[in-house]
């Protein structure tokens, strides 16, 4: 009978993958992203609400230059954004090790350019989604990468997570 219980609970055992971020943790997510307008870097936080979804909240900011005409304008943008996640690790019953999800994100950006130029301006709010994975190297600190559309890091980004 010992025998048996044992092979039970080592078959059995993958099935308890839980997602990194467990219901009340939080994670500080910072790096750069990639897009046609400028290096955005960011910083944020996220939090398990339930075993499988995650809220949180992102600053982000980038700078770039354009040449329009005869002139070279600079021009920045600050975001905020909220976002929420369905992490897919209990479903798919994946390791531990990894972070699967997607989900939705609300943010407001603000354009800035120099005078002349007719560019500066407010995004409103703005709807996007987002596709992305986690590697954790230990049990708080892992690499991520997301990609997404229809907000400031429309063709994602690219970072480290850290699990308080």
């Amino acid at each position: 009978m010992k025998k048996l219980f044992i092979v039970l609970l080592l078959i059995s055992t993958p099935v308890f993958a839980q997602y990194a971020l467990k219901n009340g943790a939080m994670q500080l997510n910072a790096g750069i992203g990639f897009s046609s307008w400028g290096l955005p870097v960011y910083a944020g936080l996220d939090f398990g609400v339930h075993k499988d979804i995650s809220v949180g909240a992102e600053v982000s900011y980038r700078s770039y230059g354009e040449d329009w005409g005869n002139s070279k304008f600079n021009h920045t943008i600050i975001g905020i954004s909220g976002n929420a996640n369905y992490h897919f690790n209990n479903i798919l019953q994946v390791d531990t090790k990894w972070d699967l999800y997607a989900g939705l994100n609300i943010g407001f950006y603000n354009w800035s350019s120099p005078g002349g130029y007719g560019g500066s301006g407010n995004s409103g709010l703005g709807i996007g989604a987002q596709v992305g994975g986690r590697y954790y190297f230990s049990n708080n600190l892992g690499l991520n990468l997301e990609f997404g559309g229809g907000n400031s890091f429309s063709g994602g980004k690219f970072g480290i997570s850290y699990i308080f």
